[in-house]
C-alpha cells in the first residue's frame, strides 16, 4: 500500500470532489492511501476518512490561522509519520506550508510532490493591485509584501525542489513551462464529475413553479465580482426582448453577504427580476433538480492569468447531465467543447455569447445530438475513475520501488 501525507489548503473534512473522491473513493482501489493533512473548518470533523486517515491540527476560523498554518502543518506531518511509514509528501496550493513540506520530505528522505490546482501567487498579486487602484496604503504593502515573499519561496524554493507538479490544466502546465520548469515532470489533472451522481436519471427535477412556461437557461456556480458574474446579467437582459420568456437560473452562492448583496442589488437596478431566479446556496441534489430544467448551460469565466490555467467543472457537469451548453474560450473549456462537440464556444462577450445561446435555444435538432454527445464524453474523459487511474499511473511513475 502507497501512502501519501496530503497538506491541502482547503478546510477539513474535505468537499471538494478533487479531494474528496479522488483521494477519498477513487486512489484506495489503487492501493494508495492519503493521510489528509491541514485545518478544520466549520463543519464537524469526523473520526476518520475512507482515504486513510485525517489530522487536522488548528482552525481555519482562527485569526491567526494564515500565520500559525505552516506550524501546524508541521505537526500534522509529523503525526502522519509517526501514524504509518509514509512514501511520499505531498503539498497543495499552499507556500509556506509547501517550504515545510519539502524540508520534511528532506529529512525524512521521502519524494516531494507539489499539487498546484489555483496560481496562488498570482492571485495575491492580483489583490494588491486592486488595494493598490483603491489607494490603501499600509494594507497595500502588507499584500504587497506577502506577494514578493510567496513568488519567492514557491517558485525559487518549493517546485524546484519537487520531484513531481501535478497541475490543474494542460494550459497550466505550458504556463510553468514557460516559467522554466520542465514539462515532463508535470502532469495535468483536469476537473471532473462523480458519475453516480451527475446522471441525469437519477436527478429528480425541480418542481419550483417559476420555471414552468420559461425559457430556462441555467448557471451552477460561485457568484463574485472577481468572476464577472453580472456578465450573466448583461445576457439575460440583452435575451429579455429577443425572448421575453427567457428566465436565467444562477443556482450557487458568493464567498460573502455582500458579494450576494452586490448581485441581488444588480439585478434590481436592471430590473430583472423576473427574468433572473438567484437561488443562494442549495444542497448539490436541489441545484441539479433546476439544472435539468434548463435548455441551455452557461459557462463564462474571465480571460487572464487566474482563469486561463483553470479547469472549471460546471461544464462538464453540464455535459454529464444532458444539458448543451454555450461555454467561453478558455484553454480547457475550449478543449472540452472540441473533443465532446457537445456545446457551442464563445468569446465572454454579450452579443456572440447571446448568439450562441440562441442558436441553441431554436435548433432542437443540435441541441439533441449535443444532449447525447456529452454524457458518453464525460463517461470516457472527466469522470473521477478515468482521472484516478491517469493519477495512479503517475504516482506510479514516479515514485518507483515504492508501490
Amino acid at each position: 500500500m502507497l501512502s501519501i501525507a496530503f497538506v491541502i489548503r482547503d478546510p477539513l473534512p474535505p468537499i471538494r470532489a478533487d479531494v474528496l473522491t479522488l483521494f477519498g473513493a477513487e486512489m484506495p482501489r489503487y492501493g494508495i492511501g492519503t493521510d489528509l493533512v491541514g485545518q478544520s473548518g466549520s463543519q464537524t470533523m469526523p473520526a476518520g476518512w475512507s482515504g486513510g486517515a485525517m489530522h487536522a491540527v488548528g482552525s481555519l476560523r482562527s485569526k491567526f490561522a494564515s500565520v500559525l498554518s505552516p506550524f501546524w502543518d508541521a505537526l500534522g506531518l509529523f503525526r502522519a509519520w509517526r501514524r504509518a511509514p509514509l512514501d511520499c509528501i505531498q503539498v497543495r496550493d499552499k507556500i509556506a506550508s509547501g517550504l515545510v513540506g519539502r524540508c520534511a520530505a528532506a529529512l525524512l528522505g521521502l519524494p516531494f510532490v507539489y499539487w498546484m490546482s489555483f496560481p496562488i501567487v498570482e492571485g495575491f498579486e492580483a489583490r494588491r493591485d486592486e488595494l493598490g487602484r483603491r489607494g490603501r496604503g499600509l494594507t497595500w504593502c502588507a499584500h504587497a509584501l506577502r506577494a514578493r515573499l510567496s513568488r519567492f519561496v514557491i517558485y525559487r524554493l518549493v517546485l524546484p525542489g519537487a520531484r513531481h507538479i501535478f497541475v490543474q490544466s494542460d494550459a497550466m502546465a505550458d504556463w510553468l513551462a514557460a516559467q522554466g520548469f520542465a514539462r515532463e515532470r508535470m502532469s495535468a489533472v483536469p476537473m471532473g464529475v462523480d458519475a453516480g451522481l451527475f446522471d441525469r436519471a437519477a436527478v429528480a427535477p425541480s418542481q419550483d413553479p417559476r420555471l414552468d412556461g420559461r425559457r430556462v437557461i441555467v448557471y451552477l456556480g460561485r457568484i463574485a465580482q472577481s468572476r464577472k458574474s453580472d456578465f450573466l446579467l448583461d445576457v439575460a437582459e440583452a435575451l429579455r426582448p429577443v425572448l421575453p420568456e427567457i428566465l436565467l437560473v444562477i443556482a450557487g452562492d458568493a464567498p460573502s453577504d455582500d458579494e450576494m448583496a452586490w448581485m441581488r442589488a444588480q439585478i434590481a437596478a436592471r430590473g430583472l427580476e423576473q427574468h433572473v431566479l438567484l437561488t443562494g446556496w442549495l444542497p448539490q441534489r436541489a441545484a441539479l433538480g433546476y439544472a435539468v430544467r434548463a435548455e441551455v448551460g452557461l459557462s463564462p469565466i474571465p480571460r487572464g492569468t487566474l482563469f486561463d490555467v483553470s479547469s472549471p467543472t460546471k461544464l462538464v457537469e453540464y455535459l454529464a447531465l444532458g444539458i448543451p451548453s454555450v461555454a467561453n474560450d478558455i484553454p480547457d473549456q475550449q478543449l472540452v467543447i472540441a473533443q465532446s462537440r457537445a456545446g457551442l464556444s464563445a468569446p465572454m462577450e454579450v452579443a456572440p455569447f447571446c448568439a450562441a445561446i440562441l442558436e441553441l435555444l431554436g435548433n432542437p435538432a443540435l441541441t439533441a445530438e449535443f444532449a447525447e454527445r456529452g454524457p458518453a464524453y464525460v463517461r470516457t474523459h472527466r469522470t473521477y475513475d478515468i482521472l484516478a487511474r491517469n493519477v495512479a499511473e503517475t504516482y506510479s511513475r514516479i515514485l518507483p520501488g515504492r508501490h
